[in-house]
């Protein structure tokens, strides 16, 4: 489940930010692995087994309802959403929306800082 979000968000987007209007690039896996593999003066193969290695670690570690912590940069977490009642934007019908587990991510503070 996390690979496939992660896929999602590093998916190559290019849309405008509605406050700002500024355009908003997404980086997306291909991208990330070139640019770890430059940094890192690793193959791109190599950049790419590390960053699939991470993903599933990542995800295991988050399955079994650990946390991963990356000093610095964030961590990642699961956390419990509660049933809730929602309307079916179609016909406006209330919905029982089911409870489930949720990743969570929350920036450390030198990626917040890096980011302001």
């Amino acid at each position: 489940m996390l690979k496939c979000r992660i896929t999602l968000y590093l998916q190559r987007i290019v849309t405008f930010n509605s406050l700002t209007q500024k355009k908003i690039t997404i980086m997306n896996k291909a991208q990330l692995v070139d640019a770890i593999a430059k940094d890192a003066k690793l193959s791109k193969a190599d950049a790419k087994k590390a960053l699939d290695s991470f993903v599933t670690t990542t995800a295991a570690a988050l399955k079994k309802g650990d946390r991963v912590a990356l000093i610095g940069f964030g961590s990642f977490s699961v956390t419990k959403r509660t049933a809730r009642t929602g309307r079916n934007p179609q016909t406006g019908k209330e919905i029982t929306i089911p409870a489930k587990n949720v990743v969570r991510f929350k920036a450390g503070s030198d990626l917040s800082g890096t980011v302001k």
